[in-house]
């Protein structure tokens, strides 16, 4: 399975079950530790752990090996290797930015 088809699995199936804001950066030409990052909004705390049983329950069997995870209720981090997920709340989202920190390592700014 290609990269860029296990991003559209994973962001296939966060959509299904009611992630929002899903958004993927690509970050294979940097020097940072992932070639993609997978960051998508759960609409609270309960759902941000559902959403990481989800794609523990769908991507397991598929051969993803999930190298890593750090939970709380509002964020949680799924380690792929080369892919890392973050799904959180939107008040966490907000206020840790990861877009504006991923989007100035895409371009080159970090």
């Amino acid at each position: 399975m290609t990269l860029q088809h296990r991003i559209d699995t994973i962001v296939n199936l966060l959509d299904t079950k009611k992630a929002t804001e899903i958004e993927v950066f690509d970050l294979a030409d940097t020097d940072y530790i992932a070639k993609a990052v997978v960051l998508a909004n759960s609409l609270g705390g309960k759902h941000t752990a559902a959403l990481l049983d989800h794609l523990k329950e769908d991507l397991k069997p598929r051969g993803e090996e999930f190298l890593g995870t750090d939970e709380t209720e509002n964020w949680v981090v799924a380690d792929l290797g080369d892919i890392l997920i973050h799904i959180m709340t939107p008040e966490y989202r907000q206020r840790y930015s990861l877009e504006e920190f991923l989007g100035e390592l895409k371009r080159g700014e970090k």
